[in-house]
């Protein structure tokens, strides 16, 4: 009898170590994905969908059959062994039985098995469902949670690792939008001492034109005094038409009016207020109204884009200029 026993001790044994190694494979994309191809007509993607719905209950029917495989293999080498023998050798068996069943010709065994069975054990678990989820364990981990995103930081790291399915400028546009309201005013603005401004009594001769042209910015602000008192912006543009031969003072050609925005500011704010007063410029002063730096509506979309904004062409109100250029796909 006692050879009977430790047979059927060899037998439960073999068949823990089998279904143990036992390790279904998963698809790399998540159920929403799978679904969203499905509805496009992928077939193939269709029959994986269908399969990962149904992976957590056959990983819960294999752990059921691991459950009852050891307290059977405990049984039978009490029964083969004697108590004392027994008890150790079930205890050996319940402590190393994952690790055995990682040994290569178990692992290469169980795949061989499983691909003779997997469709016959879905089969049975799609028709009997319902009993199965009876004994699903709550820590059986499904499609769902096994991509569930912890953090922006994880997400950025999966659009960074997504190789070819977004182009390097979508990678820099999501990656960028994720932290642009976590941006401050004073992140990308020019600070005071990099400021170039012009006085309101500044004569538009010339040689200050030239000069101005020169500095590279379309637009200045222009002070009384100095930088905290700014009164308003001298639009280059509109200096090219100037009458030069007649004494023009910066603060006779400037826009009177001049916006203001909090260095303590996110970029998220700063967008919404470009927006609001169709600005392209706005002065940045702190909690005690005192100019820290100035800021420009390229800055905040070159910062949300993540590249620089390169543009042949300024003049977007002149039809020729704008139906002769080339348009880059970037």
């Amino acid at each position: 009898m006692q050879t009977l026993y430790l047979a059927l001790f060899i037998t439960t044994f073999t068949a823990l170590l089998v279904i143990a190694a036992i390790r279904l494979p998963r698809s790399e994309f998540s159920l929403f994905e799978l679904e969203h191809r499905s509805g496009t007509g992928d077939k193939n993607a269709r029959r994986v969908f269908s399969r990962e719905k149904l992976i957590g209950n056959v990983i819960s029917l294999q752990r059921i059959f691991i459950a009852i495989l050891l307290v059977d293999t405990s049984i039978f080498g009490i029964l083969a062994f004697g108590w004392l023998i027994g008890i150790v050798i079930s205890l050996v068996v319940a402590l190393t039985y994952e690790s055995i069943a990682r040994l290569n010709f178990i692992k290469f065994l169980s795949r061989k098995i499983n691909d003779r069975t997997e469709r016959a054990i879905f089969k049975f678990v799609r028709k009997h469902r319902i009993i199965v989820k009876l004994f699903r364990g709550a820590s059986t981990v499904d499609n769902q949670n096994r991509l569930q995103l912890g953090s922006r930081e994880e997400l950025q790291h999966l659009i960074a690792e997504s190789g070819s399915v977004f182009s390097d400028d979508d990678k820099s546009l999501i990656t960028n939008s994720l932290t642009f309201n976590n941006q401050l005013i004073k992140s990308i603005m020019i600070p005071r001492d990099k400021i170039n401004s012009i006085d309101r009594n500044e004569f538009l001769g010339p040689l200050a034109l030239n000069d101005l042209h020169k500095i590279g910015h379309s637009r200045l602000p222009v002070i009384k005094g100095d930088l905290n008192r700014i009164i308003g912006i001298l639009n280059l543009k509109n200096l090219l038409t100037l009458d030069t031969k007649r004494s023009t003072t910066a603060e006779k050609a400037m826009e009177p009016k001049a916006y203001y925005i909090r260095e303590d500011q996110t970029l998220y704010q700063g967008l919404v207020a470009f927006s609001h007063t169709h600005q392209h410029l706005m002065v940045v002063i702190n909690e005690a109204k005192e100019t820290v730096g100035i800021v420009v509506l390229k800055d905040i979309i070159e910062a949300l884009l993540g590249r620089k904004i390169v543009d042949e062409f300024d003049d977007y109100d002149d039809p020729r200029a704008v139906a002769t250029q080339k348009i880059i796909n970037h």
